[in-house]
């Protein structure tokens, strides 16, 4: 794994670690790939049952916009970004995950928690859709997972409107499977996996596929039309603009 992406190994849990405390977690090209590449290796060794997805002080502050103005002149199509394949790996994991998450939750820190069997977070953890902000459209299945979780008029002003939420309300929601002091999330989600860890192994899995099974091939298909509006707002002077301004801030 590069720099900002670590995976630990923990009996027969595999904790996926992002590391990039500098910069709140912002997520890289690079650190893409390798949740990518972490998430396939994990899926397809048996030695592990459960995934544990981590950050640190925060879970991640989103995508590095300096990152994400690079790839929007890049000649590589944002279909074949290390962040699809990612949320691919992601969507299709056959053994359960759980996330655990402190501090800001922003964008696919967000969005990525909908593909999550279960989600822990303390207590200020706060959580963040600024895409339409940013002259972006919402990603991973977002546009259909959301409302279908939370209903179609909160996840509307979720997704427009960019506001802060804070874990209390992602709780009320349905967003969160349990809300706990800032120190123990960590292994209040490990505890939570090794629970899972010790269950019957195709009962497990088949059960996570029957939850799925109904609606997998309709977040895939939105998945792909939502990358597809994505890219072509990557590479607009919307995008550019509201980027360009949020830079100059910090």
């Amino acid at each position: 794994m590069a720099e900002g992406v670590a995976v630990e190994p923990q009996g027969r849990i595999a904790i996926v670690r992002i590391s990039r405390p500098e910069k709140k977690n912002a997520m890289t090209t690079g650190m893409y790939a390798d949740l990518a590449d972490a998430l396939e290796w994990i899926n397809d060794d048996e030695m592990f049952r459960v995934v544990v997805i981590a950050g640190g002080v925060d879970f991640t502050a989103g995508n590095d916009l300096m990152d994400f103005l690079a790839a929007s002149t890049s000649t590589t199509s944002f279909e074949d970004l290390p962040v699809l394949r990612f949320l691919g790996r992601l969507r299709d994991c056959k053994k359960p995950v759980v996330a655990a998450v402190r501090g800001n939750a922003i964008g696919i820190g967000t969005t990525m928690l909908l593909h999550c069997d279960a989600v822990v977070a303390a207590e200020d953890a706060r959580f963040r859709l600024p895409f339409v902000p940013l002259g972006l459209v919402p990603e991973a299945g977002s546009s259909l997972l959301l409302p279908q979780l939370v209903g179609r008029m909160r996840a509307t002003w979720l997704l427009m409107s960019g506001e802060f939420f804070y874990a209390d309300e992602a709780k009320s929601m349905g967003l969160l499977t349990k809300v706990v002091d800032d120190a123990t999330v960590d292994a209040t989600a490990i505890e939570m996996a090794g629970q899972l860890a010790l269950l019957p192994l195709t009962a497990l899995r088949e059960t996570k596929r029957l939850i799925r099974s109904t609606t997998v091939g309709h977040v895939t298909a939105q998945m792909e039309e939502e990358a597809r509006v994505f890219s072509a707002r990557l590479a607009s002077e919307e995008f550019r603009e509201a980027a360009m301004k949020l830079l100059s801030k910090t």
